[in-house]
């Protein structure tokens, strides 16, 4: 039989620690804490990036520095006349049009990894951090396009009210859309829907409201979930835009509507979604992939104020369409890890670049609604 003796060396009748100067946050209390952390790290839920499932992304390219441009060109419009035998038939000049894509926007992250934090966890906090940042890269990523999309300047995650864009990104693709890039006859309002005949300015927020089951009769002051995805597909229709390929992104108070409405919407084997899983909620919606994404344009206090009078201030937009409608080319173009000359440290830092155009404004239909 053996004893294991363990001596610790005190000072002042503690244990010794490592100190941190004033205001250095990384190591708890101050002081290296001799606690044992588990291997194991609850990670933040993933969400996938949604623009990158409804957009174009062929024009990717090589992406080496902000102010980068690629050159997207635009399908030619093909005329097609009657012909009658003896006809001379003329060749049609194909108009090469193009766009630019220009990369002009660029987000980065940067956080420093103190050696002592590091040989003291088990747990990898360099890779743990890495995967964080990419992760809010890409949050902020979804963000800025969506707002884009929907006509919409958003700010980094909300700080501020979103605002109507009204900033041409070079070149519209259609001359008579405005300064949102986006046709006025695409986006639905109050006014879109005959049925609502309570008083109101046509331009504010459609109030919505689920329609429960058995109502025969349409609601006179409020548009039901549904109605208001069947609009978006007519628009899209009349449109002729391609049944392939079509998308819905909602928010989460626009989903729970939807799902008050029929809790189908929830169900794994309706519309062969697998379920809710990383934005993407159903295969098939009226011919759309569905998205919810909290990512979305809000305006004031956003979609869950509550009420079927007029709302100009606080609402919140969805918005569907081709993913066609839009190119985007995005990178993560530099990601480097030096020592901090100031302290026994790692500094790892990282840029995202990526620029985003409309090309087919006819092929993106939007929505501002408020819960009703």
């Amino acid at each position: 039989m053996f004893s294991l003796h363990l001596s610790l060396n005190f000072i002042g009748g503690t244990i010794m620690a490592f100190q941190s100067a004033s205001g250095y946050g990384n190591l708890p209390n101050g002081n290296f804490s001799p606690v044992i952390y588990s291997k194991q790290v609850q990670l933040a839920f993933r969400k996938s990036t949604v623009v990158g499932d409804i957009t174009n992304s062929d024009y990717f390219g090589e992406i080496s520095a902000q102010g980068d441009t690629v050159k997207i060109i635009k399908e030619p419009e093909i005329s097609v006349s009657a012909y009658a035998r003896g006809t001379q038939v003329s060749a049609q000049d194909l108009d090469d049009e193009d766009f630019s894509l220009v990369i002009d926007k660029a987000n980065y992250y940067a956080f420093k990894m103190d050696d002592i934090e590091e040989a003291h966890s088990h747990v990898n906090f360099m890779d743990l951090a890495s995967n964080r940042a990419a992760y809010r890269l890409s949050d902020q990523y979804d963000q800025e396009v969506l707002g884009y999309m929907s006509g919409f300047k958003q700010s980094a995650l909300h700080s501020v009210a979103d605002t109507a864009n009204d900033t041409v990104n070079g070149t519209k693709a259609v001359s008579t859309a405005g300064s949102d890039e986006l046709l006025t006859s695409m986006k639905l309002r109050k006014d879109s829907f005959g049925n609502i005949t309570t008083s109101s300015a046509g331009d504010h927020s459609i109030p919505v409201a689920a329609r429960l089951p058995g109502a025969t009769a349409l609601p006179t002051a409020t548009a039901s979930p549904a109605m208001v995805i069947s609009r978006m597909k007519r628009l899209l229709d009349q449109q002729q835009v391609d049944t392939q390929g079509r998308f819905l992104v909602v928010d989460p108070v626009f989903m729970e509507i939807l799902a008050d409405e029929d809790s189908r919407f929830l169900n794994a084997d309706y519309g062969e979604s697998g379920g809710l899983r990383n934005g993407l909620v159903l295969n098939n919606i009226h011919g759309f992939r569905m998205y919810v994404s909290s990512n979305l344009p809000s305006v004031g206090t956003g979609s869950g104020t509550t009420g079927s009078a007029n709302q100009n201030s606080n609402f919140g937009v969805i918005v569907a369409g081709h993913e066609s409608a839009v190119a985007t080319a995005e990178q993560i173009n530099k990601t480097e890890t030096y020592r901090d000359p100031d302290s026994f440290a790692d500094i790892v830092r990282g840029m995202h670049l990526y620029g985003r155009k409309i090309l087919r404004p006819e092929a993106i239909v939007t929505a501002k609604y408020n819960a009703a």
